[in-house]
């Protein structure tokens, strides 16, 4: 019986440390949305396409998990946490991201959106937007 009693109180001890480490750590991955005010204004025109499902929940660059349902963002350069109104030119349809990951390494391609940033903007079908994106505040 006491053996028991002390397995159990093992067991909830380890499942709490465990959790509390997790949250932790993931706490620690969050990259906050601020721009570097050097970079506020710059602008860019290219093309946007967004990220395969198969992408979901896969580390980013900047150690965040991928969400497809996220208003996130990839780019070659800019730093990460970096907000980005990125606009449709064809629908002048616009919409902000943060940026967490590195890409497309596709050339013309200039920023590689969540699938629910791409929505935002125009239709999945089409795959590839002609866009420019700006960095804000």
């Amino acid at each position: 019986m006491k053996l028991r009693l002390v397995k159990e109180t093992y067991s909830l001890l380890l499942a709490t440390l465990s959790i509390t480490l997790l949250t932790t750590l993931l706490g620690c991955a969050t990259i906050h949305y601020k721009s570097d005010p050097k970079l506020i204004g710059y602008t860019e025109r290219g093309q946007a396409s967004y990220y395969a499902m198969k992408f979901q929940f896969r580390s980013t660059s900047s150690g965040e998990r991928f969400n497809q349902l996220a208003l996130t963002g990839a780019h070659r350069t800019l730093p990460f946490g970096t907000k980005v109104r990125i606009t449709n030119l064809k629908n002048h349809r616009s919409v902000v991201v943060k940026i967490n990951d590195r890409g497309p390494f596709v050339d013309g391609r200039i920023i590689d959106l969540s699938r629910y940033a791409f929505s935002k903007i125009g239709k999945t079908d089409s795959g590839i937007l002609d866009v420019k994106i700006e960095v804000i505040k």
